[in-house]
């Protein structure tokens, strides 16, 4: 296992809504005790929580985007100054490019001439990130939910 840091950076995005009783978070889709525990993990469980996050990014990203548009934004990663990101997927790569895209009101290249690119581009962020939450929601039914008899 290569050296961990001291303490990682929490993965919030400042939306949580585990305090209103949600089990997945809406924002960063951890687990509830995930987010209440998260100062206290040892950096190799941070780790693996971070990991499972970038599985479902890349997943849900592969869904939803073809090869084509994938390459096209994991070519844009130094672009949208996405760094350290060796090792990672073209898929993750992408998403991450998507969402800053996204957040800085710019369209991805294949809408670039589109006068509702933004929105569109969006719009598909959303899709991404509603298939993350669904998906994390399933591997929380599946790993922590005792079924009623």
């Amino acid at each position: 296992m290569p050296d961990l840091p001291e303490a990682m950076s929490s993965p919030c995005v400042g939306v949580c809504s585990t305090t209103y009783g949600d089990l997945v978070c809406r924002g960063c889709h951890r687990f509830a005790h995930e987010v209440a525990q998260w100062n206290g993990y040892e950096p190799a469980q941070q780790v693996v929580v971070l990991e499972r996050l970038a599985d479902l990014r890349a997943g849900a990203a592969s869904r939803h985007l073809s090869p084509e548009r994938i390459d096209q934004l994991a070519a844009m990663a130094a672009s949208v100054r996405l760094r350290r990101i060796e090792g990672w997927s073209a898929p993750r790569i992408a998403y991450e490019v998507l969402r800053r895209l996204s957040a800085w009101r710019q369209a991805p290249p294949w809408l670039a001439g589109d006068e509702d690119g933004v929105a569109q581009a969006r719009n598909l962020l959303e899709r991404v990130e509603k298939e993350i939450r669904q998906r994390s929601e399933a591997h929380y039914e599946h790993s922590f939910r005792i079924a009623a008899h």
